[in-house]
């Protein structure tokens, strides 16, 4: 499993319909914008791992977490996360778990961060989205569980 993981001032997540864009997600203020990756072998330990993670690393302003301001998170799949460009001039996407494995472990982290205590916003799997977010910093770390 692996997530990029951005401190931001605000973050959305808006789908796009056949009718435009619908906001699904978003928060104000500071927090965290989370792009998670599932690769075959992965498993809910390690996505409870991730969890646990997120809302303790100290990446906010003054080294605080989440768990220590009550922070939000926004959280995005993203299998291009495994995407593999070395080769050629396309990415090949074999390391990307499909979705009936890597929707279920993403939601799982979703889970897990708000068992914690942790307000959530998420995209919507599988869908054409629009991110928008205020990168503050820019503070961006990349964590493999």
């Amino acid at each position: 499993m692996r997530a990029v993981v951005q401190r931001v001032d605000g973050a959305s997540v808006a789908v796009v319909t056949g009718s435009g864009t619908e906001t699904v997600g978003e928060f104000t203020g500071e927090g965290l914008c989370v792009l998670v990756g599932v690769t075959h072998e992965d498993t809910k330990e390690q996505a409870a791992r991730l969890a646990r993670k997120l809302w303790s690393i100290r990446m906010l302003e003054g080294e605080k977490s989440c768990s220590e301001v009550n922070a939000p998170l926004l959280v995005v799949s993203q299998f291009t996360l495994y995407g593999d460009a070395r080769k050629g001039r396309r990415p090949t996407w074999n390391a990307a778990a499909p979705g009936p494995v890597a929707e279920p472990l993403v939601d799982e982290v979703v889970a897990c961060l708000r068992a914690l205590g942790a307000r959530v916003e998420t995209g919507r799997f599988g869908a054409d989205m629009r991110l928008t977010l205020t990168n503050h910093g820019p503070f961006t770390v990349q964590l493999e569980m």
